[in-house]
C-alpha cells in the first residue's frame, strides 16, 4: 500500500509539471488558443528589418495587439503585415504606424502614432501612412565612411 501511494503522488507531481510547461509554453509563446476576438489592420511597410510574427503593437507604450502575419506583396515589393487589435480600440484614419526598437539592440514593435481625424480604420482596413524601420548597420556606415 506505501508503495501505491509512493507511486501515485510521482505520477501526480509528473502530470502537474507537465500542466506547468504546457501553460508556460502558451504564455511565453504570445499564443491566443480560446479568446481571439480580434480585429485585423493592414500596412505596407518598405522594410521591417527584424520585425517578426506575435511582436507588439502599441499606442502611447500600451500594447494593443500583435503582428499576426508578415508577407511580401510581389506586385510592390513591400513587406504586408497584418496585425491583430484588440477589440474596443480604435484607431483614426490618418494614423501613422512605424517600426521601432525597444531599447538600443532590443526587439521591434509597431508603434501606432494616432492621428486627429474623425473617420477610423475599420476592421480589415489598412493604415497608409508608415515609417519603416531604422537599419542600424546603413546609419553606422553613412556615418564611418562619409567622415572620411
Amino acid at each position: 500500500m506505501k508503495r501505491f501511494s509512493l507511486e501515485m503522488a510521482v505520477g501526480m507531481f509528473l502530470v502537474a509539471g507537465f500542466l506547468c510547461a504546457a501553460y508556460l509554453s502558451i504564455k511565453l509563446g504570445n499564443l491566443n488558443l480560446f479568446n481571439d476576438n480580434t480585429y485585423t489592420v493592414e500596412a505596407d511597410f518598405t522594410t521591417v528589418s527584424g520585425l517578426k510574427t506575435g511582436a507588439a503593437v502599441e499606442i502611447a507604450g500600451v500594447k494593443i495587439g500583435r503582428v499576426a502575419s508578415i508577407t511580401l506583396d510581389r506586385d510592390s515589393y513591400r513587406a504586408h503585415i497584418k496585425m491583430a487589435i484588440q477589440p474596443g480600440v480604435q484607431i483614426q484614419e490618418d494614423s501613422i504606424a512605424s517600426i521601432r526598437t525597444s531599447g538600443i539592440i532590443g526587439d521591434k514593435y509597431v508603434n501606432i502614432s494616432p492621428g486627429g481625424a474623425p473617420e477610423l480604420i475599420q476592421p480589415g482596413g489598412k493604415i497608409s501612412e508608415t515609417e519603416s524601420a531604422v537599419i542600424l548597420e546603413e546609419l553606422l556606415s553613412k556615418y564611418i565612411f562619409e567622415k572620411q
